[in-house]
């Protein structure tokens, strides 16, 4: 009956009370995931002293096989295996937390310091009531909240009851307490550093969870306009329209209202619910890779989301996906198109600022919105945009727009004590929910402008299938260090008026062009992608299924023995597999024979599956080039092949944000060739690469492996010939941009091409930018292009290159213009005549 301990019973009732109604999401809670140390004690470290914390931590380490949080450490002489990091003090009605000194602590580094074979693990562990950053507008939401605040023992009872089944508890991993300790240190000087350490831990963790305390949004706003840019550019305005402070001030204001997120913890947490039921609706599953690339930088920095832009459902995805793993929900640079009634308040209360596409003429709103930015950053928030700018309506990663880029770097280099982080995110889609949208914005139709009605048509596709969604976390991209490897002495340069140094674009550029790289280099592979890769790459887009199934397989292999990067994931299952999976998802359609089905695509299909073999382009593009040689030349120097890569190179990579520096092309190449050789699918005699027998299923994959790159090849080919055929000195680089277009898509239109991206103005801006980059082509001072003998070798190399059927299409289109043929036909009516 000694034994029998009453606070021990009470509190066991109270954890199985609470347990039935607590619902909580565990981060690191198992002795493998945090590697523990079986052999060394344990001693856990959290925030405030707290029963209901001691009671749901204690509960989880039970379920989870780890120490409880409430056993005696007998090595150390204590009773219990917790630390609190602060004590509550002052009244009744002003809590507050300060640093406290703990003597469990100090004692168990007095008895590590006797024993030296003796370690302690402490483990900090986190408990968040709710996921919310601290907002004082709602008295509901202030008073019962889990927030920054100390929490009464009343005010923590309600928020258990209120938030209790939308908790997260987090096991950090493991400190070793002697790894820390220094010899001839007291005790308590280590207690103390250690306990810094741990507090600094705490609130990291904390920040990545829940984000930075925020203050109402009236109340920010208005700190906003009091900031001294501000002041100087309401001043400015005042002077410019010659109107009052004040009435500049009530401007500032209402771009500032316009502007801000109102982010309100219902809302997310309504959003969670409604959006759970969506994805299940309309997705067979979502799969998340590498999100331990997001949790080696979430704490202590700010961390900016760049994902790629495929659909609307990008940022409600990624927001989703955050906070369901307990990671802060970012705040999102919305268009202002989104603003809708009752859809732009609901989306600004889950994070979304609105900003304008253009800044133009409008110095106030510009400075305000640099301003709005800073305080994001500078305070710690996590925030998403997307470089490219709008949606991909092709399925390629768009040429980014550094606008909002440039302001994160000017904000950086006003004030760098906050590390920034960015995050790309590549988020892979089997079918588009905008699908039948963007097909008719490439066959010509104007741009549906966003509106409620437009939100209300697209309710009807939750009755629809859209298969899998993969979100794939990329590595990220430091700011600081991009900057020393860029300018070295940045820190100590002026760095002119507004942070506007020189050389900001020339690195803004960069940056930007980096980011790019990195969303491709997290690609995700799926199913309908590998599938329009090969059907695509056949004149009718159709085959035998026992040859695409075949084809299917072969293309897997390639990239898993030749992988692109690390971070590429490439779907389950073989060829057969997908086929049934691509033509239950009505990618694709079968037409049933005595000699074997065939696998087919209509018009609709087909234009839709170059959107998704588009999204995988950059991982072809050079076994598809050295394919391409092999194919079109039955013997071929090795050494050729790799020169003429290297060439080739610049523009496949400015095009496709390939991630390959130019001084890695001639190594990849050369694995490219020896992986192809290896599979059969060309020969090496000597020095000498020789295509598979003509007819042969090496030949055939040999082709199909050689068309993913075709047409950035032959729009590379038009723009040479266009110049070489008008000559010196009368194309500029914008008329040369028109006609080349033209010409492109006329040669769409007559061989039937099913790509609209394949005349795309911005394609060939970008590869004309790239023939000036590289001196291909200069530019006079009244603007025209000019060229040496150099194209003349290029026009020939094209030749190793392009077919001789493709070569004369070419030819056809670019010697006749439309003009000389409407000339040509108004002659011969009147010789006629």
């Amino acid at each position: 009956m000694k034994n029998f301990n009453f606070a021990e019973l009470i509190f066991r009732f109270f954890r199985t009370i609470l347990a039935k109604w607590m619902k909580t999401t565990v981060q690191g809670g198992s002795p493998q995931e945090l590697g523990l140390d079986p052999e060394q004690p344990v001693l856990y470290a959290v925030r405030v002293p707290s029963l209901s914390a001691q009671l749901v931590i204690d509960q989880e380490c039970t379920t989870r096989g780890l120490p409880s949080i409430r056993s005696p450490m007998p090595q150390f002489g204590e009773k219990r295996s917790y630390i609190t990091l602060n004590q509550r003090k002052g009244s009744i009605f002003n809590k507050r937390l300060v640093p406290a000194p703990s003597e469990r602590l100090i004692k168990s580094i007095e008895t590590l310091n006797e024993n030296e074979d003796l370690d302690l693990q402490v483990i900090p562990v986190t408990v968040i009531w709710g996921r919310n950053p601290d907002k004082e507008k709602s008295l509901f939401r202030s008073l019962f909240s889990d927030n920054w605040s100390s929490a009464g023992k009343f005010q923590q009872f309600l928020t258990v009851l209120i938030h209790g089944r939308d908790t997260l508890v987090q096991f950090s991993k493991p400190i070793s307490l002697r790894s820390i300790m220094k010899e001839n240190e007291s005790a308590e000087k280590t207690a103390r550093k250690i306990q810094r350490i741990l507090r600094v831990h705490q609130r990291r963790s904390r920040e990545a969870i829940v984000g930075p305390d925020l203050s109402h949004r009236r109340t920010l706003m208005r700190s906003l306009l009091h900031s001294n840019v501000m002041r100087q550019a309401i001043k400015r305005e005042a002077e410019e329209h010659n109107i009052t402070i004040e009435k500049a001030e009530k401007r500032a204001l209402k771009y500032a209202d316009e502007l801000a997120s109102n982010m309100s913890y219902s809302t997310i947490r309504f959003l969670e619910v409604i959006l759970s039921w969506v994805w299940n609706k309309i997705y067979d599953g979502i799969e998340i890779n590498h999100l331990d690339n997001l949790e080696k930088v979430a704490r202590g920095n700010t961390v900016i989301y760049v994902p790629c832009h495929r659909s609307h459902i990008d940022y409600l995805l990624l927001s989703f996906l955050l906070y369901q793993n307990g990671y802060q929900t970012p705040h999102i640079a919305a268009g202002i198109n989104l603003n809708l009634p009752i859809v732009g308040s609901i989306l600004r209360r889950g994070g979304a600022f609105f900003m304008r596409r253009s800044f133009k003429g409008n110095p106030l709103y510009s400075s305000l919105f640099n301003e709005y930015m800073h305080n994001m950053f500078t305070r710690g928030f996590s925030v998403e945009y997307f470089v490219e700018g709008g949606r991909s309506r092709t399925g390629r990663t768009l040429s980014p727009k550094a606008g909002v880029l440039a302001m994160t770097v000017r904000s950086f280099l006003r004030d760098s004590k906050k590390p920034i982080k960015f995050m790309p995110v590549h988020v892979g889609y089997e079918k588009i929910l905008e699908g039948n949208t963007y097909l008719g914005e490439l066959r010509g139709a104007n741009k549906e402008k966003e509106s409620v009605g437009v939100l209300f048509k697209a309710l009807k596709h939750l009755k629809n299938s859209f298969g899998k969604v993969r979100v794939n976390f990329g590595n990220a991209i430091d700011l600081k260090t991009e900057l020393d490897a860029f300018r070295p002495g940045w820190r100590d340069e002026d760095l002119g008026e507004d942070f506007r140094p020189e050389w900001l674009n020339e690195f803004v550029d960069q940056l930007a062009n980096r980011v790019v790289t990195h969303i491709n280099s997290s690609a995700s592979v799926n199913p309908i992608n590998l599938i329009a890769a090969v059907l695509l790459s056949t004149p009718k887009q159709a085959l035998s299924e026992h040859v695409l199934v075949d084809q299917l397989n072969r293309l897997k292999r390639l990239m898993v023995d030749t992988p692109y990067s690390e971070l590429v994931t490439l779907p389950e299952g073989n060829g057969a597999d997908w086929v049934k999976y691509a033509e239950d998802m009505k990618a694709i359609s079968r037409k049933e024979h005595s000699l074997g089905d065939i696998i087919l695509t209509d018009e609709t299909q087909a234009v839709l599956l170059t959107y998704y073999r588009n999204s995988i382009l950059h991982l072809l593009a050079i076994p598809s080039l050295i394919a391409t040689l092999c194919s079109n030349n039955p013997s071929i120097e090795r050494g050729y092949v790799v020169r003429l890569c290297r060439w080739i190179y610049p523009y496949l990579r400015n095009e496709l944000f390939i991630h390959w520096n130019e001084d890695q092309v001639e190594a990849n190449v050369n694995l490219w060739i020896d992986h192809l050789v290896d599979q059969g699918l060309i020969k090496l005699d000597g020095n000498c690469l020789l295509s598979p027998e003509a007819g042969s299923s090496e030949f055939v994959t040999l082709q199909l492996t050689a068309q993913p790159i075709t047409a950035t090849m032959e729009r590379y080919y038009i723009a040479i010939e266009l110049l070489r055929i008008r000559g010196k000195g009368v194309l500029d680089a914008k008329e040369l941009e028109k006609q080349a277009t033209a010409m492109a898509e006329r040669l769409s239109i007559l061989h039937g091409l099913n790509a609209p991206e394949f005349f795309d103005k911005a394609l060939f801006r970008g590869l004309i930018n790239i023939l000036l980059e590289r001196g291909v082509i200069t530019q006079a001072e009244d603007e025209t292009l000019h060229f040496d003998e150099q194209i003349d070798t290029i026009a020939d190399d094209a030749r190793l290159i392009l077919n001789s059927q493709v070569r004369h299409s070419i030819l056809q289109v670019t010697r006749h213009s439309p003009e000389e043929e409407q000339e040509t036909k108004e002659a011969e009516k009147v010789e006629d005549a």
